[in-house]
């Protein structure tokens, strides 16, 4: 997707670079949104990086910079390969709010059914009511609860699974 100011596109591995910047933002100024930490993915060798960003891994980009980006990851075997799961989901605070999360991840859409796959999935935490509201509107159903999914020190948290069907 192109606008006059605003594209959304799949990173390649020239994309490196701006992968791992907006990934560190990303951990960085949303810590409590995500599993890993920053020094998870600070430890993290160039080959492991090129890796995951085969994924595949989208960024949205206003005005030629990065704001936000999205992730999928397809399950293995032939009898799970229609299913994805939406990872990395990150979108600037000043972006928040402005349409671009929905657009970004129609474009994710459109992608994974042209991939094949008929099911996303995604880990979200019960804390943050916003994603929440934000992927319900976007068609995905609660299916269950991870007690405790996410310790950080002697602090847990729970996460929702969700699910949207695409076919």
């Amino acid at each position: 997707m192109t606008s006059r100011n605003t594209e959304i596109r799949r990173l390649r591995q020239d994309d490196l670079e701006l992968f791992r910047r907006l990934r560190l933002e990303a951990l960085q100024l949303e810590p409590s949104s995500f599993a890993n930490t920053v020094e998870d993915w600070e430890a993290l060798p160039e080959a492991e990086w090129r890796r995951r960003l085969d994924a595949p891994v989208f960024a949205a980009f206003r005005e030629g910079e990065p704001v936000g980006m999205m992730g999928l990851l397809r399950q293995g075997g032939r009898k799970m390969a229609h299913r994805a799961s939406l990872i990395m989901v990150y979108m600037r605070g000043d972006q928040r709010g402005s349409g671009l999360a929905g657009a970004m991840l129609a474009h994710v859409v459109a992608f994974a059914r042209e991939d094949g796959i008929a099911q996303l999935e995604l880990h979200v935490s019960a804390e943050n009511p916003a994603a929440i509201r934000f992927y319900l509107r976007e068609g995905f159903s609660e299916i269950g609860r991870i007690p405790g999914a996410v310790r950080e020190g002697e602090r847990e948290s729970d996460d929702l699974l969700m699910v949207r069907r695409l076919v």
